[in-house]
């Protein structure tokens, strides 16, 4: 029978130290330097070595991935993965952390350094009245996205580290940069990869999993004008940014992030830069469904080449798809929904499942038909100065992951 352990002073002392890393990633050094940003390199590192102090096996080479694997002690069980990033968002400055630790929270207004959190704005706060948040200073995203998770991951390898008389099979874990550029599993060493089932760590609200994700792309227009002196340039110019900036004018508000929530897709412009003779225009697409997907992808195209056409601008166009849906993955092999749905139940909570609107590193691993739902952290309002996370969501999480390690050691 399982019993809920109290991890909570060892795991806030583990996060807040984590969070000093700076570890913010650069979506435009994607492809060219991995990770994008140094500071991932040297978290990973640390990670590095704190595994190895675990004792576990570990691989760390130019995929810039950390692995680790935790050998089981028993003949039967099932070898499983678990998952989480070590970059946090650019959305918001995501560096030189100042993580405050709010100690049995009152229930009160919490004033930050320009941002402040209250049940109005955050009901959720309401759950935790007694127990202990932690949020940054203000100044900066707090990076629960996701190194709770790999917060989260470690307490549970020492817990078992320390426990030896406590069965397990086989157990990997990985550490990925660049997820939040979507590039994290671009070099992952999928060939190393044994696990039966994989669970990422990267999820929020407490006792809440992630079984369905968007599918995603992101759509690149460059546009080129013709250019002259502006006194003289009626008829004779046509300015690229006026051209991108009319793409951006026809797409449609009622499918924007801001106007949509629940499994609507939307179309997002993300970035746009140039000049009168050369724009660069970047939307990002996002659907659950695979065909309204594609359709999406198709109807920014068609609006670019209509606009392009219309001002006499010349037009290119790149497509990456950066993830799809995992829900197939995890439907086609229930296996990985069960072991948490009947750990969390052994430990005397329910799990509601969801789908995500944003992506996982698993999202990559279910194209692989390797089921890998997504566990909750505890965190709230990510990327964003105003992000906090739950202690004891933290706690909790801990103990499902070891209740899931449970789940497997005996299973053939």
């Amino acid at each position: 029978m399982l019993h809920m352990i109290d991890f909570r002073d060892s795991l806030t002392e583990r996060f807040i130290r984590y969070t000093e890393f700076n570890t913010m990633s650069d979506p435009h050094l994607v492809g060219e330097k991995r990770p994008t940003t140094d500071g991932q390199r040297f978290f990973q590192k640390e990670l590095l070595r704190e595994l190895e102090e675990l004792g576990l096996e570990t691989y760390y080479s130019d995929e810039s991935v950390v692995m680790g694997v935790l050998k089981g002690n028993t003949e039967n069980g099932k070898r499983v993965g678990f998952l989480s990033h070590v970059d946090v968002s650019s959305d918001v400055n995501g560096n030189n952390v100042k993580a405050i630790l709010h100690k049995a929270y009152n229930g009160g207004k919490i004033v930050l350094d320009g941002v402040s959190l209250s049940q109005e704005s955050d009901p959720d706060l309401m759950r935790y009245i007694g127990s202990d948040i932690i949020t940054s200073d203000g100044t900066s995203l707090l990076g629960s996205d996701d190194k709770a998770g790999i917060a989260i991951i470690m307490e549970a390898l020492k817990y078992l580290s320390e426990h030896k008389e406590i069965e397990h099979g086989d157990i990997e874990v990985y550490f990925t940069p660049d997820e939040e550029t979507g590039s994290g599993m671009d070099m992952f060493p999928y060939d190393r990869l044994k696990s039966y089932v994989t669970y990422t760590v990267d999820g929020e609200e407490e006792d809440v999993i992630e079984t369905e994700c968007f599918n995603a792309s992101s759509v690149e227009l460059e546009f080129r004008g013709r250019v002259c002196h502006l006194g003289e340039a009626r008829g004779k110019m046509v300015n690229a940014l006026k051209v991108a900036s009319e793409v951006i004018s026809m797409l449609p508000q009622a499918e924007s992030p801001e106007a949509t929530d629940g499994k609507y897709g939307y179309y997002a412009p993300f970035e746009m830069h140039g000049t009168l003779e050369k724009a660069l225009l970047t939307i990002l697409i996002r659907d659950f469904d695979e065909g309204s997907f594609e359709r999406r992808i198709d109807n920014v195209r068609h609006i670019a080449e209509s606009v392009a056409k219309l001002y006499g601008a010349e037009l290119s166009v790149k497509t990456s798809i950066t993830y799809h849906n995992m829900a197939k993955a995890n439907l086609e092999k229930p296996e990985a929904r069960l072991s948490i749905a009947e750990s969390a139940k052994k430990l005397g909570f329910e799990i509601r499942e969801r789908a995500i609107r944003g992506g996982t590193d698993g999202a990559k691993l279910a194209e692989l038909k390797i089921p890998s739902p997504n566990i909750f952290t505890g965190g709230h309002n990510l990327h964003s100065l105003r992000e906090w996370v739950s202690v004891d969501a933290m706690n909790k999480s801990v103990n499902l992951v070891l209740g899931i390690i449970d789940y497997w050691k005996d299973k053939k």
